[in-house]
């Protein structure tokens, strides 16, 4: 079966808890064993189909990361479940298009390197697989 390739736009607590929850199930093979996740198969899907071709960020901390270590960088607090082995997928710094919101303002570093065109890294991608 083909597999299923995303890509993250924001490397924060819920990428972080989807990187490492893709992991966790990619080495379970029966139902019984996949406490905490309703169906093992989804569409004859396992998690070990999903494949991320591409992550975006605008924090220093974890722009030009591998995604393994990003996942992990402040201000993420999601719980460490496991460490996830480098992905060879490196965070790419996204445009700031609608700024940083009042609350976030204090916390996130925005990165100085150079932007990104998100569509390019995506077009590129998708190159990659066929």
């Amino acid at each position: 079966m083909a597999a299923i390739n995303i890509a993250l736009a924001g490397v924060g607590n819920c990428a972080s808890a989807l990187v490492q929850g893709i992991h966790y199930y990619s080495r379970i093979e029966n139902c019984q064993e996949s406490i905490g996740l309703r169906n093992l198969f989804l569409g004859g899907f396992h998690p070990r189909d999903i494949k991320i071709v591409a992550a975006f960020d605008i924090d220093s901390r974890k722009v030009g990361k591998d995604l393994s270590e990003a996942i992990f960088a402040p201000p993420n607090n999601a719980p460490k479940i496991l460490n996830p082995p480098p992905s060879g997928v490196i965070v790419q710094k996204a445009p700031v298009l609608d700024g940083v919101g009042e609350y976030t303002r204090n916390v996130i570093q925005i990165s100085d390197s150079t932007e990104v065109d998100v569509a390019e890294v995506l077009k590129k991608a998708v190159r990659k697989l066929w």
